[in-house]
């Protein structure tokens, strides 16, 4: 039994709510730094998200539409992300002005102060300077209301410009009479095809002062001034309402505020607020402390975002509209992190949200074709790894929530299992994704293993007996990329182990992370990854290691990684479990001092409060239930790994009327399963991999010096067990057992794997070896960047060429320079064919080069240029693509041929990443 923390549950009534919990929230904390929040009104999981603008530009620390450390306020849009890591949103942009109206963003922009700008949950104010001019902010769930205080005489305008952010891809101003406008917004960005009708309404009548109108067929209005005469002090009052269905829609939701106080919407809303934060309340002194705790509480709850009409309408995976019968339809599921935190976190305090949030799940699937990964606006996004709705919904119907079918769960969680894309057909197949099945490789591999883990939960739920064998094999193919020598989880290429191996290099088989930050991510089998690491000592040690090692990483730069106590990154989420592992080897007082370093630490009542970004409330949920002394070490378990409570007292109010209070009294418990309809404390043991079910054997290692040879090489065959390998060959078919190394002397395919008996048996595993196709030598003038280094030098001449998926290691990437090389032959040789490929991913910063120069020499001293190849790939083109440049002349005899490719140079600014040096990426050079 571990030593940790009990919690003493008592039950009765839910009294009065006396406390103002509002005034704790501070929507500056992550404005700053890289947390990528933003400061303004919205009311708990509203449509509306009003917000000033102070970034235009789509930059990373963007991505909120607002940063701290910016001076100018270009306007103030109605949907905004909670510390996202990709820019999207900012629709229906109003500015008030004074003057002669205009379009351009730099003329209407505004600078402000700090010191006149205030945030409350609910509300936001602040003075432009530039014409002082007063905003005031608040909302309901589908209507923004803006308070505008003019203060000197003059002509007033309110610029509504469309073209605002995200690219703009249909925009309609239709003038309803003098106080109403109609608008739809179509853009493009993250989402990649999203709609928002609204309807906007004044106070006072308003003049038609401009209109931009658009060349394009498509586009047809794009911006609009609304103007006034005012004198010193007039206010001028707006209404917007969101609907993502239709003009009816917005006209329909605009119900919602029938009247022109704004005082008493603000108040409205602070009390839509009061009563969501009191679901926990928190005995603290310290201010700076309840800020902190009630901002996060706050930031858990302003997403996911209502997506439908008041009558339920929603438009939904198919572009069509919908009616939601039985729940409420959502948007904004960043599942690869809220599943860790956030989502168990709603399982306690929003439980009838929970089953809303997987209707809309099942809905998306009915009508996309699969469960969303990173949805949003009714786009799936398709952005980063696994297929973690199953753990949302496998965490729920462990924990006995209904008002969702589980059957229909379980059919779209297999569906999302067995696809093939992403790597899934060689994860199926082989039992892991190599770096040549697909990028991200020991990610997936990992975080499959997980989701597979949470369907088998799901169908042993529902008795599915065979299923549940299958996914619960199926969650052990970690096993094939835990390397029992290092103890890392290492990325496989070719069969075997890619090499050279820093377990600090952040490359592309790991998803914002490095070896160390995914080498604890077995969640669903904690016992079994003890054991291979060595046993609880060993395992401690390990931990330590991590926690105690240089606060450095190596490789690609990645903003993400943040937050580092040796190679812990609290920062991201891959990490956020990991404090809570010492629990299960016996050393609760480990968890707790990690916990409660990284709580008083990394949470701070500051703009820069946040030691990375928020991701839809991911970021907060590790603190708000932290601060509890539970955390969902996995979820899908009915239990909770735990700690000692942050603060003395802790009440949390549930949906049911009941109330349970922690405190710090201790005793010895294991996990806790917090329900809230039991007066006892269920104590549960630690069995994720369930001793009913086979364990695997894992997958034998093929470890050659290369993918490539010139004569001949040995190839090994390696396994972490006594158990006996048996091979093949693309030759030679008939298995035999392995004894010494197998000599290769041509191109094959090498087949092993382990049979003890029939029933123990690993999966197949295969490398193919290619015998080179020439003996030439290549001598590189650049230096290609370490991470893209496709093999050395001699992975230009290997006839091996790379696909696309630059990610998957086959192509040599240049930075900041030219591409040279000379190539020798050995000895003088006729040819009348050069080649060279060259990749193109302009998102990744890989551009073509502008030209390709081939020389050709006798003496590798005195070159005269053969011919130039020029690039006709448009930079702007957003598919990846590969071009040939080639060379071709009449018959000439040399024995060397240089290679000069032109780098693109800085990138333009029409790129996201302007000033920047983009990249060359090379893969093959073929001469014949």
């Amino acid at each position: 039994m571990k030593k940790s923390l009990s919690f003493l549950f008592l039950f009765f009534s839910i009294l009065a709510l006396s406390q103002n919990f509002h005034q704790y929230v501070n929507p500056f904390i992550g404005t700053g730094s890289h947390g990528h929040t933003y400061p303004g009104a919205t009311v708990p999981f509203g449509m509306v998200q009003l917000s000033p603008d102070t970034r235009i530009d789509g930059s990373w620390d963007g991505c909120s539409g607002y940063h701290y450390s910016d001076k100018t306020i270009y306007g103030f849009s109605h949907t905004h992300l909670n510390g996202t890591g990709v820019s999207d949103y900012g629709d229906i942009m109003l500015m008030p002005t004074m003057g002669e109206p205009t379009f351009d963003n730099k003329i209407y922009a505004s600078p402000f102060s700090h010191s006149n700008e205030k945030a409350t949950a609910g509300f936001y104010s602040v003075k432009l300077d530039k014409h002082n001019i007063d905003v005031n902010l608040t909302t309901s769930t589908r209507v923004g209301f803006h308070e505008y205080t003019f203060n000197q005489n003059g002509l007033a305008n309110i610029i509504l410009d469309l073209n605002h952010r995200d690219k703009l891809l249909e925009g309609q101003i239709r003038v309803i009479d003098t106080k109403t406008i109609e608008v739809l917004r179509r853009s493009e960005a993250w989402a990649r095809n999203q709609y928002v009708y609204a309807r906007i309404e004044f106070n006072v009548p308003m003049k038609v002062s401009k209109t931009k109108k658009s060349n394009s067929e498509i586009l047809e209005i794009s911006g609009m001034s609304f103007s006034k005469q005012v004198k010193k002090g007039e206010k001028i009052l707006v209404k917007v309402s969101l609907s993502p269905t239709s003009y009816e829609g917005a006209k329909l939701n605009m119900s919602e505020i029938k009247h022109w106080d704004f005082e008493k919407v603000k108040k409205e809303a602070e009390e839509i607020w009061n009563k969501q934060l009191s679901k926990i309340e928190v005995t603290e002194s310290d201010k700076d402390k309840l800020a902190v705790f009630y901002t996060a509480l706050y930031h858990t709850m302003v997403q996911p975002n209502i997506a439908q009409d008041i009558d339920g309408k929603y438009r939904g995976r198919d572009n069509k509209i919908n009616v939601a019968e039985g729940f409420d339809y959502y948007s904004v599921f960043s599942l690869w992190d809220t599943f860790r935190a956030a989502h168990p976190l709603y399982t306690i305090i929003e439980k009838k949200r929970t089953a809303d949030f997987i209707n809309t799940f099942l809905k998306q699937y009915e009508q996309g074709g699969r469960l969303p990964v990173w949805e949003l606006a009714s786009n799936e996004t398709d952005c980063m790894i696994g297929y973690h709705s199953v753990s949302v919904m496998a965490d729920a119907m462990a924990k006995g929530i209904t008002g969702f079918d589980y059957e229909k769960c379980f059919e779209a969680a297999k569906h999302s299992a067995m696809l093939d894309h992403l790597g899934l057909e060689a994860y199926k197949k082989n039992g892991f994704i190599s770096m040549d099945d697909e990028h991200e490789s020991v990610s997936k591999t990992l975080e499959y293993a997980y989701d597979d883990w949470c369907i088998a939960q799901m169908a042993q739920i529902l008795k599915k007996h065979e299923d549940y064998e299958y996914f619960m094999k199926r969650s052990q193919n970690w096993k094939n990329i835990f390397d029992w020598n290092t103890g890392f989880m290492r990325p496989k290429k070719n069969g075997g182990w890619d090499k050279p191996f820093d377990p600090r290099e952040i490359n592309n088989n790991f998803t914002e992370g490095n070896s160390w930050q995914y080498s604890f991510f077995v969640p669903q089998d904690i016992p079994g990854m003890i054991e291979a690491y060595g046993g609880n000592d060993r395992f401690e040690v390990k931990l330590d290691e991590m926690f105690n090692s240089e606060s450095k990483t190596t490789g690609r730069e990645q903003v993400d990684v943040t937050g580092l106590i040796g190679q812990y990154a609290h920062g991201n989420e891959p990490s956020h479990h990991m404090a809570y592992l010492y629990n299960y080897i016996g050393k609760p007082e480990k968890t707790t001092e990690k916990v409660h370093y990284i709580l008083n630490n990394f949470y701070k009542n500051t703009p820069d409060g946040l030691i990375g970004n928020e991701d839809c409330g991911q970021m907060s949920a590790w603190y708000v239930l932290s601060s509890m002394g539970i955390y969902p070490v996995t979820p899908g378990e009915v239990s909770w790994s735990t700690s000692i409570p942050f603060y003395d007292k802790i009440k949390v109010n549930f949906e049911s009327k009941q109330t349970k209070v922690i405190t710090k009294n201790s005793e010895d418990i294991d996990l806790v399963y917090f329900d809230e309809d039991s007066d006892d404390e269920v104590v549960a043991v630690v069995g994720m991999l369930e001793s009913d079910v086979k364990k695997i054997t894992p997958v034998p290692v093929i470890h050659a010096e290369s993918k490539s040879f010139k004569d001949k090489m040995k190839v090994e065959l390696i396994s972490n067990s006594n158990m006996p390998i048996y091979y093949h060959t693309s030759f030679e078919h008939d298995k035999q057992r392995y004894v010494n190394p197998i000599e290769i002397d041509k191109s094959c395919t090498v087949y092993a794997q382990i049979i003890n008996s029939h029933t123990e048996r690993s999966k197949e595993v295969f490398a193919t070896f290619f015998k080179k196709p020439n003996n030439y030598t290549i001598e590189i003038k650049s230096k290609y960047n370490p991470q893209y280094h496709a093999g050395g030098n001699d992975g230009l001449l290997d006839g091996i060429f790379g696909t696309t998926n630059w990610r998957k290691g086959d192509w040599q990437g240049y930075q900041s320079q030219d591409f040279e090389a000379i190539v020798d032959l050995q000895e003088p040789k006729t040819f009348s064919e050069i080649h060279s490929n060259y990749l193109q991913d302009q998102r990744s910063w890989i551009l073509m080069p502008t030209k390709v120069e081939y020389y050709t020499s006798m003496d590798n001293v005195n070159f005269t240029l053969l011919g130039t190849s020029s690039n006709d790939v448009n930079p702007k083109q957003e598919e990846n693509c590969i071009k040939d440049f080639r060379c071709i002349s009449t018959p000439i005899n040399a024995r060397y041929v240089k290679v000069k490719a032109y780098n693109f140079g800085k990138l333009p600014e029409w790129h996201q990443g302007f000033g920047g040096d983009a990249f060359i990426f090379i893969d093959e050079i073929t001469i014949k």
